[in-house]
């Protein structure tokens, strides 16, 4: 008997064997190092104290996914859960219901951790919203489906596809593409405040100017003018002056100030940080028309406007690959 709707609860899932799946009926995880999930205590920390000794160099965040998911499949996931698996063999959406406890199957060469399912359908991808698409879309390999869930559910009625095909306005489109846009700037400020350390960002922001046109010159490390590089748009002045912040709080009026100290007449600034500036040093900067300050999402919108034109070197450390998204349809 199955679970009311308010009860049913939806697992997305991902495998590189389709075949496994949808010919054997099962669902599969591997981590065939772990063994029988049986032999281990039912509670996350047991888990993890097993992951660890199994995999004694793997890293902080992979302990946690690892054997958070090993957990889900073998204690969370139940009999009665729905599944939807997008196969990448066929491009199909296919929902099935868990009929089956956790089996260790030891005769699996990488999948050894199973349930049986049954599936119930199997229904092509443009059936479905951008957003729902875009949930099951995760990184992870076995995870619980909650925003498009009514989605997925409906999907098992038999006048599904009509109603899809005929009266479907996707209005998932745009909050599906800024959610990719927005994860792709949160990635780039992570990575710029992870791959450049101390003087590293300096080097980082004048290859940026340089893809954007200006020629630049970085200051000695250590040096006691403040000035962190010095830019040029030709061979005439004016002369920019630019200093860079890699600090998480929020910079001050003050040390906007020691920026101005170190300009002459006729120069301009540039005060570029990861983070953001303080209500006082907004200010300052609006009242000082010759100081331009860039926050750290002003610098990840220049990132991407001059991504291309970066050196090699920068761009394999923010390595990012252009690909082409939905968005709504002007009106």
């Amino acid at each position: 008997m199955l679970m009311s709707n308010d009860e049913k609860r939806i697992w997305g899932i991902h495998t590189q064997d389709d075949n496994l799946f949808l010919k054997n009926n099962v669902i599969a995880i591997g981590w065939s190092d772990m063994g029988n999930l049986n032999n281990i205590d039912a509670n996350r920390d047991a888990f993890k104290e097993k992951y660890m000794q199994i995999y004694p160099n793997a890293k902080k965040g992979n302990i946690a996914n690892g054997a958070g998911t090993l957990y889900r499949f073998r204690h969370e996931v139940q009999i009665g859960d729905y599944i939807v698996f997008p196969s990448k063999s066929n491009r199909e959406v296919n929902i099935g219901v868990v009929e089956g406890e956790y089996i260790y199957d030891p005769n699996q060469v990488e999948y050894v951790q199973t349930r049986k399912v049954k599936w119930l359908k199997h229904l092509p991808r443009m059936d479905f919203s951008q957003g729902a698409l875009y949930e099951i879309g995760s990184l992870m390999t076995l995870f619980s489906v909650k925003n498009y869930a009514d989605e997925f559910l409906g999907a098992l009625d038999k006048n599904f596809k009509k109603k899809a095909l005929s009266d479907f306005e996707d209005e998932s489109i745009g909050a599906t593409a800024d959610d990719i846009i927005e994860s792709t700037k949160d990635f780039i400020l992570k990575e710029l405040s992870r791959q450049f350390k101390g003087y590293d960002l300096e080097g980082f922001v004048a290859d940026l100017l340089r893809a954007m046109g200006y020629r630049t010159t970085v200051s000695p490390q250590g040096g006691d003018s403040g000035i962190d590089i010095t830019a040029y748009k030709d061979e005439l002045p004016p002369r920019i002056l630019i200093q860079v912040k890699r600090q998480h709080g929020d910079v001050k009026e003050t040390t906007i100030q020691s920026l101005k100290g170190a300009m002459r007449e006729g120069d301009y600034g540039l005060f570029i940080t990861l983070s953001n500036y303080t209500k006082n040093a907004q200010k300052y900067l609006d009242s000082t028309p010759i100081i331009r300050g860039i926050n750290g999402t002003e610098l990840v919108d220049l990132i991407l406007k001059y991504y291309d034109d970066l050196s090699d070197k920068y761009r394999k450390m923010i390595p990012l690959k252009q690909v082409y998204i939905p968005v709504p349809k002007e009106e």
